[in-house]
């Protein structure tokens, strides 16, 4: 009976199997066995690290959210059932930056990835001088946000820059980020003056994969650069407008460091955030088990949010 080597053989043949084997045979599988055991260590590394930054932290995660475990006790954790999600959604804090994560994700996703595929749809044209403004544009994205958000929060004193040029205009300007009414909205234009560079590289990569002959067959056809842009490159973005909203609003949904930075959360809760308040409970109020319930809350909004979205920015095209 001939035997078939590789895809016939799911498992490595046996010592019995090896002696029937002719020279060439051996050889072959020896090989095989090589490849298999130099791929092996290639993904060791991969697979140790995904466990211990990613797989062991969400089992620990769900574990805690039932305990009443502390960072720092001498006494260890206890298992409390559901009293942690009780106490989470009878906390008004909670619920302040569940609307607080809510508003920011809403106006930061429709924003920022517009006026990023405004700013790509003008560089994606061949004139002297656009490597310049591609390079100003990205700047911002590979400054630290720290950096970023410190220097926007002197601007945003209240004799700061930004104040000082709507003083030119006559405009006397609020205290941005001391008073509740505007500390969101704060922090939102800087966010999205802060990302929109990447998502403007990001657009402008799907652009440059559109082939020119459909923009020359629609201007032998008489398309206005609208109705180019409305049945030619907006279908053909597809691909690249699902992933670019729903990095957004993964993004958006894990709001931390400009509010660490800038607000602490303040002034009265309302620029907090979920991922905030997680931290703020886990690290500086030492309660793990409350911030890991936080956290959990956090993991099933964003998982059924980038459901939601994946489903309605499907291919309809695709037969099941």
């Amino acid at each position: 009976m001939t035997q078939t080597l590789g895809a016939a053989h799911p498992t490595p043949p046996t010592v019995g199997q090896i002696e029937k084997l002719s020279f060439k045979q051996r050889r072959y599988t020896k090989a095989k066995q090589s490849q298999r055991l130099a791929a092996a260590w290639m993904v060791t590394p991969a697979v140790a690290l995904l466990l211990v930054f990613v797989i062991i932290p969400i089992v620990l995660t769900f574990a805690l959210a039932f305990t009443n475990a502390k960072l720092i006790s001498p006494t260890g954790p206890q298992f409390v059932g559901i009293d942690n999600f009780s106490r989470l959604f009878g906390d008004p804090v909670f619920w302040k930056s569940l609307r607080n994560t809510l508003i920011f994700t809403i106006f930061v996703v429709p924003l920022q990835a517009g006026l990023a595929l405004v700013l790509a749809l003008l560089i994606n044209v061949r004139i002297r001088g656009v490597n310049f403004f591609r390079t100003v544009y990205f700047l911002p994205v590979v400054t630290s946000m720290v950096v970023i958000s410190l220097l926007w929060k002197f601007m945003y004193q209240p004799n700061g820059l930004i104040n000082g040029f709507l003083a030119v205009f006559g405009i006397d300007g609020p205290d941005w980020l001391g008073n509740p009414n505007t500390a969101l909205v704060a922090v939102l234009i800087m966010s999205i003056w802060q990302a929109v560079g990447f998502h403007m590289v990001i657009w402008l990569s799907g652009l440059q994969t559109i082939p020119q002959d459909m923009y020359e067959a629609g201007a032998i056809d008489g398309a206005s650069n609208w109705q180019r842009f409305r049945y030619l490159t907006w279908p053909a973005l597809r691909q690249t407008r699902t992933f670019i909203l729903i990095t957004i609003t993964i993004q958006a949904f894990a709001l931390f460091t400009q509010i660490q930075v800038m607000t602490q959360g303040g002034p009265l809760d309302s620029t907090s955030t979920i991922v905030y308040q997680a931290v703020r409970t886990g690290f500086s109020l030492q309660q793990t088990g409350y911030a890991s319930a936080l956290s959990l809350v956090f993991f099933v909004l964003v998982l059924v949010v980038s459901l939601a979205q994946r489903y309605l920015t499907r291919d309809k095209d695709v037969k099941k």
